[in-house]
């Protein structure tokens, strides 16, 4: 995390709104100088990585969700930048929070790639499955079930019931 706050304290918003319009509104920046054979005026900004972020190349490689941020509000996010709606590729700045990375765990939609069974909050538990949640960084234990859906069930009840901005 150093080196990115490193990397950070080096691009001013004065700098970057020298380099690139951003719209708010679509949450897409545009060159606004030319930069390489591919970078022209107005042309879109950046690239879309394999896991769905849009960087782009200002002396460094920058998420454009946290160039948004600095855009706008005129400073560095002081944590993690939430995409509300899950969406990695909508930068437009009503869909970004600054928090916590408890909180920006809390906005998971999908259980991870290397999970066996393929349900978010779901563990198996001496032939049943527990479900669990975390909430501030403490895991609240939710019941056990017969099912792997049925403890699905119970976790996205409690997520929506416990999880500020969740929208699932």
């Amino acid at each position: 995390m150093k080196a990115s706050r490193d990397k950070e304290a080096k691009l001013t918003a004065e700098r970057l709104r020298e380099l690139l319009n951003y719209d708010p509104e679509t949450g897409v920046f545009t060159w606004r100088v030319s930069r390489r054979a591919t970078a022209r005026p107005g042309s879109v900004a950046g690239t879309i990585t394999p896991k769905g972020y849009r960087n782009i190349w200002i002396g460094g490689n920058y998420r454009a969700h946290r160039l948004a941020w600095l855009y706008v509000h005129g400073k560095w996010p002081d944590h993690e930048i939430d995409h509300i709606d899950g969406n990695r590729a909508n930068n437009a700045i009503a869909n970004l929070r600054d928090v916590t990375r408890s909180v920006n765990h809390e906005n998971l939609r999908s259980a991870r790639s290397d999970s066996a069974h393929g349900f978010l909050g779901v563990s198996p538990f001496f032939g049943k499955w527990k479900a669990r949640i975390t909430v501030k960084g403490v895991f609240q234990h939710l019941g056990t079930y017969d099912t792997p859906e049925e403890a699905h069930a119970a976790y996205l009840e409690a997520k929506r019931r416990l999880h500020v901005g969740c929208t699932i």
